[in-house]
Order: C-alpha cells, then structure tokens, then sequence
C-alpha cells in the first residue's frame, strides 16, 4: 500500500516545530526528555544470538589477520625501497 505524501509534514517544519517546544522547556525536563530518548532507543538494541557472536567474531579477525598482512608486507617494500635509495651505512 502506497504511503500518503502529501499528509506527511515537510522536515523543516517539524524541525521548527521541535526547535521551539525544546526553546520553551526547562534544562531539568530538558534533561529528562534525553533519558527517556536513551531508554527509548536502548530498548530497540538486539543482541546477537551466540551463532551470531562467533560469526561476527570470526569475520573480524579475519580482516584484522588481512590487514595486519597488507601493513606489514607494504612496511617492508617500502623498507628495501628506502635502503636500496640511501643504501646500508657502513
């Protein structure tokens, strides 16, 4: 079903409309406004089942593994690079 545009206030409206609701509030309820925005959105976090855990697990370290492998190999090509340009003191 198509959602109705037209019905919908544009984004500068509703922010005028919060800018001035928050200019008329207190700091204390400005205060309390923010926690219950916190809770609001702590109550929408999903934790991950264990399966999920290990997998997101396991693809982290795989790109930190690669990762480490690109720096180091870059760290010694540029490595034979500057001492083959300002040689080996001797």
């Amino acid at each position: 079903m198509a959602r109705k545009v037209i019905d919908e206030p544009s984004e500068d409206v509703v922010a005028n409309a919060k800018r001035d609701r928050d200019s008329k509030r207190g700091p204390f309820a400005r205060m309390a406004l923010f926690v219950r925005q916190v809770i609001g959105e702590l109550k929408k976090v999903v934790t991950p089942t264990r399966k999920e855990l290990f997998s997101y697990t396991g693809v982290v370290l795989v790109f930190v593994v690669i990762m480490m492998a690109l720096v180091f190999a870059l760290d010694w090509v540029f490595a034979l690079v500057v001492a083959y340009v300002f040689g080996t003191p001797q």
